[in-house]
C-alpha cells in the first residue's frame, strides 16, 4: 500500500510544507524538535495500521503546535461574518493548573473550534485575574514581592496551557495587575463616583483576622468564615468604600426573565438579589434642633406611603451607635437594651422635608440585611403598634375606595394617585433629586470594595482637609502601586507605609492632601474584563463602544458554579452600569451560561479525620484499610485538593493517557454541569480509548480499500447494498442533527460523543463492498472525523491527513487541501430535511393498533380529514363499517389516530 502511494506522489507537497514549518527528529536522532519521532503518516507518508500508545504520542507531538490558533497582530472584526464570543472564566495565576482548569478550558476550546467550523468569527480570549490576597499571602510566605511572584506564575501557567493544545486568542490577553489594565478599572470607579454610585461611609464590616482586611458580605460563608482564609470573621466599625449595586437591583432582577436557562444559576441570582419591592430614602440628622451634617439612609417596602411616616428605626448594631458619629453619645444615652427607645435625634426626609424621630429598636433584626428602616403605620401593623406605644404622631395616607382600590391621601402632589402610580412617581422623584429611590430588596446590601492590603488596584481618590474626598483626574490615571521593598501584610494597609506616595496635593484646591490607602477588592477587576477582551489594546478608553456592541453579549460563558453569586452578580452590575452610561448597547453581558461541575477525587480518611496518601492505604482487601494499623477508612469523593491527597496532576495525566484521551474523558464522563468522579477504572476512560482506536481502524479500512487495485464502482452496488447505503446516509444525517443540537442548545457534549460512537459502530459493521464502492460510507466517515475534531483535534487532524491524500475519493464537497479544523461543519442533506409527501398514519381502535394507511402530508394534522380518509380506506371499511364510533383522537406529536368504538 505504501509503495503505491509513493508512486502516485500524492503527499509530496503536504510533506514539504510540514517539514518546512517545523523540523523533526529522524530515526538516527539527528534533527531538531525532541520527542517527535518519524513514525506517523504526516511525517513519513506511510499509514500506520495500529493506533498504539507510541502512535498517539507521535500524533500529538506533531499536531499540538500546528492546531493552535496563530497569534495575530490584527484585532479587526470581520463584520461580514456572524460572531461568536466564547469566554471561560480567567484563572488566578497560582502557578499550577489543576483538573478544574483543564475541564473548563477543554469545554470552551471545544465550543470555540466547533463555532469556527460553522463559519463564525470566534473570539476565545484568555487572561489573568492577577490581583488579590492569595498572591500577596503566598509572596509574603516566600519573602518575595507579589509582582515577581505573580508574573512568574503567569509565565509558567501560560506554558502549561500551551502544552494542553488549547486554542486561545493570546493577542487579546489581559492581566489585571498591569497598569495598562487597572488604569481603566480606576477610570470606571471614578465614573461610578461621579454617578453617585461609589461612596464612603462608616459601617459595621466583616473583618478577616488572618488576612487582616475587610470582606464583602458575599465573601463570608454560611458559617461566618472567610471565603479565602477560613477564619471566623469579626465585626468592626470602619469607614469604607462602597459601590451602590442596589441601584440596579430591580433592573438586574427583571432582566433574568429574558435570559435562557442557566442550569439553576438564574434562581441563585434571583434569590441573592431578593424581591425588589421597596427602596432606600435619605435623611439628614438633627439633635435638639441642631443640624449635624450627618445623613442616614433607611429602607421602606412602601415608599408610596412615605408621607405617613412616624419614625425611622435603627438597629442596636448600627454604626451611629458604635462608630465615629458625633451623635453616638446621644444614641447611647437613649439606649435601654431590650426596649424600643425613642432618641433625641430626629431625621428630616430629604424628599418630603418631613421630620420624624429616630428610634432604636429592641430587636437587632429589622428584616433581611437591614440596619435602618422607615416606620409607616399605614402599611405596617408593627409600625402602628410602635407608634401608639411611643406616642408618635402620623398621618393616614392610604384611602380605600368602595370598589376596593387604594389611592393616596395627605401626600402632597401624590395625593389622589393609585398606590402603583404613586410608587413609580415617588421613586422617580427621589432618583431625580438623588436622595434614594432605587428600587431594591431588603436583603441586598451595597458592595463593600475597600481592602486593607497592597496587591490590588489603588482606589483613585484623594482626601483633602478642605475639599473632602476628591477623585484623581482621569488624565492622571493610572495611580500606580508604589514599590514597597518588604511588608508583612499585617497591621493596616501596606500603602500607608509609602509616605512619598501617600502625601500629595489636592487635585481641586492644590493644598496638601493624602491618597486613599485602601485597594479595591479583586472582584472589581474581574467584573468588567469581558469588555476589555473586545478591545484589549485601547489606550484612550476602557473599550470601544462599537467593538463592545459587535462582540457582546458573550454568547457562551463557561466557568465554575462557585462563582454563580459573587462574580456573576458583580459582572452583571458593571454591564448594567455601562449600559446606563451609554457605553454599550446591551444590558446583560452573558447570553448563555454553562456552569460546569467539580472534578472530585477519592479520599481516604481515618476516624480521627486525617486524610491519608494513597501509599498509606491497602486496597487489596474487600474494603480499604490503613496499611499499618489496619483501621477501616472512610472513603468519599471530594473536591480535589493537596490537603486531601486526592488531586490529579494534569501534566502527569496527559503524559500517561494523551491530550485527546483526557479531553474526551472530561467531555464524556458527565454532562458539563454535573460533577465528575475522577476514577480512571470506570468505563469512561477505556471507552474513549477504544473509540479512538475504532476511528483509526475505520480510516485504515477505507484507505486500504481505496489503495487496492480495484477502483470504486458505486454503480455496481446491488439493490440490497444500495438500501444499506441509504440507511447509513439517514443515520449520518440524524447524527449530524443531534450532535449539532448538543453543541448549540444543551451543551451535553457527553451525549454528542455517544451519538458519534454510535455512528462509528454502524460504520464498523458495514460490509466490505460498501466500504469499497459506497460514497455514503466515505461521506459518513468523513463527517464523523470532522464532528469529532473539536473534541479530539490531534488524532482527527492525523486521520484527516490520511483521508485527504487517499486516492480515488468519491466525495468532492470537502476542502481536501485544508486541515480538518478548517473544514465546514457537516450539513444535514436537504433531502433528509424534506418531509415526505405522504405519511403512514397508524390506526388504533380502542387503543389497539390495527394497521396503517397513507395520508397526504398536508392534511396529516387535520383530524376531520384524517377521520374521513380512514373511513374511506380498505382498512377502515373492513374494521369500522357499521360500528358506533364514539370519538376519535388524533395525536398532536405522532402520525396516529385512535378510534373509540362501542363494543
Amino acid at each position: 500500500m505504501a509503495s503505491a502511494w509513493q508512486r502516485l506522489g500524492f503527499y509530496a507537497s503536504f510533506l514539504k510544507k510540514q517539514l518546512s514549518t517545523k523540523p523533526c527528529v529522524t530515526h538516527s536522532g539527528r534533527g531538531a524538535t525532541p520527542g517527535c519521532v518519524r513514525s506517523i503518516y504526516s511525517v513519513t507518508g506511510e499509514w500506520t495500521k495500529e493506533y498504539t500508545a507510541q502512535t498517539r504520542k507521535d500524533v500529538e507531538g506533531w499536531w499540538r503546535q500546528r492546531i493552535q490558533e496563530p497569534s495575530s497582530s490584527s484585532l479587526e472584526a470581520d463584520k461580514s461574518k456572524p460572531k461568536f464570543y466564547v469566554l471561560s472564566m480567567f484563572p488566578y495565576p497560582s502557578g499550577k493548573l489543576h483538573m478544574g482548569h483543564v475541564r473548563v478550558y477543554t469545554i470552551s476550546d471545544t465550543i470555540a473550534r466547533f463555532q469556527k467550523m460553522r463559519g463564525m468569527q470566534v473570539i476565545h480570549p484568555m487572561g489573568w485575574d492577577a490581583f488579590g490576597l492569595p498572591a500577596e499571602n503566598a509572596a509574603i510566605e516566600r519573602n518575595l514581592h507579589p509582582e515577581s511572584w505573580t508574573h512568574s506564575n503567569i509565565r509558567h501557567m501560560r506554558t502549561q496551557l500551551d502544552q494542553l493544545g488549547l486554542c486561545f486568542n493570546w493577542e487579546r490577553e489581559v492581566t489585571t495587575c498591569l497598569p495598562e489594565y487597572y488604569k481603566w478599572t480606576q477610570h470606571l470607579f471614578i465614573k461610578l463616583y461621579e454617578a453617585g454610585l461609589a461612596y464612603q461611609k462608616e459601617a459595621l464590616v466583616n473583618w478577616d483576622p488572618v488576612d487582616q482586611t475587610v470582606l464583602a458580605n458575599e465573601q463570608v460563608d454560611e458559617q461566618g468564615c472567610s471565603w479565602r482564609s477560613g477564619a471566623r470573621v469579626e465585626q468592626r466599625y470602619l469607614k469604607q468604600w462602597f459601590i451602590k449595586t442596589t441601584a440596579y437591583a430591580k433592573a438586574m432582577q427583571d432582566a433574568l426573565a429574558d435570559l435562557p436557562e442557566w442550569y439553576g444559576v438564574k434562581g441563585m441570582q434571583a434569590h441573592w438579589i431578593g424581591d425588589c419591592v421597596g427602596c432606600h430614602l435619605d435623611f439628614t440628622l438633627q439633635v435638639d434642633g441642631r443640624v449635624t451634617g450627618e445623613r442616614l439612609s433607611a429602607y421602606t417596602a412602601t415608599p408610596e406611603a412615605v408621607y405617613g411616616s412616624s419614625h425611622v428605626a435603627v438597629s442596636p448594631s448600627h454604626s451611629l451607635l458604635h462608630g465615629n458619629s458625633s451623635l453616638k453619645e446621644a444614641f447611647r444615652k437613649a439606649l435601654v437594651p431590650g426596649r424600643d427607645c425613642l432618641t433625641p435625634v430626629t431625621a428630616v426626609n430629604m424628599l418630603t422635608r418631613q421630620e420624624v424621630p429616630v428610634v432604636i429598636m429592641a430587636s437587632g433584626d429589622l428584616e433581611g440585611s437591614l440596619d435602618s428602616r422607615i416606620g409607616i403605620p399605614s402599611t405596617s401593623p408593627e409600625d402602628a403598634i410602635l407608634a401608639q406605644t411611643l406616642g408618635l404622631p402620623y398621618s393616614a395616607v392610604i384611602e380605600t375606595l368602595p370598589d376596593g382600590t387604594e389611592r393616596l391621601s395627605n401626600s402632597a402632589e401624590f395625593t389622589g394617585l393609585s398606590r402603583h402610580d404613586a410608587f413609580l412617581a415617588v421613586t422617580q422623584k427621589a432618583r431625580r433629586e438623588r436622595v434614594g429611590g432605587d428600587v431594591t430588596s431588603c436583603r441586598l446590601k451595597d458592595w463593600l470594595v475597600s481592602r486593607q492590603r497592597y496587591w490590588g488596584t489603588p482606589i483613585p481618590m484623594v482626601h483633602c482637609p478642605a475639599c473632602g474626598p476628591v477623585p484623581v483626574p482621569l488624565d492622571d490615571l493610572p495611580v500606580t502601586l508604589p514599590r514597597i521593598a518588604s511588608f508583612t501584610g499585617r497591621g493596616g494597609s501596606p500603602l500607608a507605609q509609602a509616605s512619598e506616595w501617600v502625601n500629595c496635593s489636592c487635585p481641586r484646591c492644590k493644598g496638601a492632601a493624602k491618597r486613599e490607602t485602601d485597594t479595591m477588592d479583586t472582584f472589581v477587576d474581574s467584573a468588567w474584563y469581558y469588555f476589555r477582551y473586545t478591545d484589549p489594546q485601547n489606550t484612550h478608553s476602557p473599550f470601544s463602544p462599537a467593538l463592545a456592541d459587535y462582540w457582546l453579549p458573550v454568547d457562551l460563558y463557561v466557568g465554575g458554579k462557585e462563582h454563580a453569586v459573587m462574580h456573576l452578580f458583580y459582572a452583571r452590575f458593571f454591564s448594567h452600569f455601562c449600559h446606563g452610561q451609554k457605553m454599550v448597547r446591551h444590558r446583560e453581558p452573558f447570553h448563555k451560561l454553562l456552569a460546569q461541575g467539580l472534578i472530585k477525587g477519592q479520599t481516604y480518611r481515618l476516624p480521627s479525620g486525617r486524610y491519608l496518601q494513597r501509599e498509606e492505604v491497602d486496597l487489596t482487601g474487600p474494603v480499604p484499610v490503613h496499611a499499618q494499623t489496619r483501621e477501616k477508612l472512610e472513603v468519599t469523593w471530594e473536591k480535589m485538593s493537596k490537603s486531601k491527597h486526592n488531586g490529579v496532576d494534569p501534566e502527569e495525566a496527559v503524559r500517561r493517557y494523551g491530550l485527546d484521551t483526557i479531553r474526551l474523558y472530561i467531555l464524556f464522563a458527565a454532562p458539563p454541569e454535573k460533577d465528575i468522579l475522577w476514577d480512571l477504572k470506570t468505563d469512561a476512560l477505556p471507552g474513549v480509548l477504544r473509540w479512538q482506536q475504532r476511528l483509526w481502524s475505520l480510516t485504515t479500512r477505507l484507505i486500504e480499500a481505496r489503495a487496492s487495485e480495484e477502483p470504486p464502482r458505486p454503480q455496481e452496488l446491488s439493490d440490497e447494498e444500495r438500501a444499506e447505503a441509504r440507511r447509513l446516509w439517514k443515520y449520518k444525517n440524524s447524527v449530524i442533527t443531534q450532535v449539532t443540537s448538543h453543541f448549540t442548545e444543551d451543551f451535553s457534549l457527553n451525549s454528542a460523543i455517544s451519538q458519534l460512537m454510535g455512528l462509528s459502530g454502524a460504520l464498523s459493521q458495514a460490509p466490505q463492498r460498501l466500504v469499497q464502492h459506497s460514497p455514503e460510507f466515505e461521506d459518513a466517515l468523513c463527517a464523523l472525523v470532522v464532528m469529532t475534531a473539536p473534541m479530539a483535534p490531534h488524532v482527527t487532524s492525523e486521520l484527516w491527513a490520511g483521508l485527504a491524500q487517499m486516492p480515488r475519493k468519491l466525495c468532492v464537497h470537502y476542502a481536501w487541501d485544508a486541515d480538518v479544523l478548517l473544514q465546514q461543519w457537516p450539513a444535514v442533506d436537504s433531502r433528509f430535511l424534506q418531509p415526505p409527501d405522504v405519511v403512514q398514519m397508524a390506526v388504533l381502535i380502542n387503543n389497539k393498533a390495527c394497521g396503517k394507511i397513507p395520508v397526504p402530508q398536508d392534511v396529516a394534522r387535520d383530524q376531520e380529514k384524517v377521520h374521513e380518509l380512514v373511513l374511506q380506506s380498505e382498512l377502515g371499511a373492513r374494521l369500522l363499517q357499521g360500528r358506533n364510533i364514539k370519538k376519535a383522537f388524533l395525536s398532536p406529536r405522532t402520525a396516529l389516530i385512535n378510534f373509540l368504538v362501542q363494543e
